[in-house]
């Protein structure tokens, strides 16, 4: 029988608290200046929950030299909503992960489209990194 590997710094990245993964999302100034100007992650896990927030709120074609990074969720906000809005919208976000960051295995994608008059889309995504099946977690986006 396998043995679940439950440590918490799962990660060769996280086990030193000097060493930092990623920038901290919004990006801001780092109060005391410790280890650099802007705040960092210094987990895996935060720096992967940025770059998922990151990939659903880019339109495909805002960023230069990469038109084909982002998901296509916005041209939803103002169109008629149907049975298969959400449907398209769960397909694009998994081609577009599976192109991006193939290293995340989504297990679960909650599109909430929620009152049509206020032209809101919530969308709920729930991911383990490929490294370490048992530590799920949630990321949550609204576009507005």
């Amino acid at each position: 029988m396998a043995i679940p590997d439950r440590r918490v710094k799962r990660f060769i990245e996280d086990r030193d608290t000097r060493v930092s993964v990623g920038l901290d999302l919004p990006i801001a100034r780092q109060p005391g200046n410790q280890g650099g100007y802007f705040a960092t992650t210094k987990t895996t896990m935060d720096a992967i929950k940025n770059d998922i927030r990151l990939l659903l709120t880019t339109e495909r074609g805002e960023r230069l030299f990469q038109p084909f990074l982002g998901v296509n969720i916005r041209r939803f906000l103002f169109e008629q909503i149907t049975d298969d809005t959400a449907i398209e919208i769960e397909n694009d976000i998994v081609d577009t992960f599976q192109t991006w960051l193939p290293f995340v295995e989504l297990r679960d994608i909650d599109v909430d489209l929620g009152d049509q008059d206020r032209n809101k889309i919530s969308i709920n995504i729930t991911f383990n990194i490929r490294s370490a099946p048992t530590e799920l977690q949630s990321v949550g986006v609204v576009l507005e």
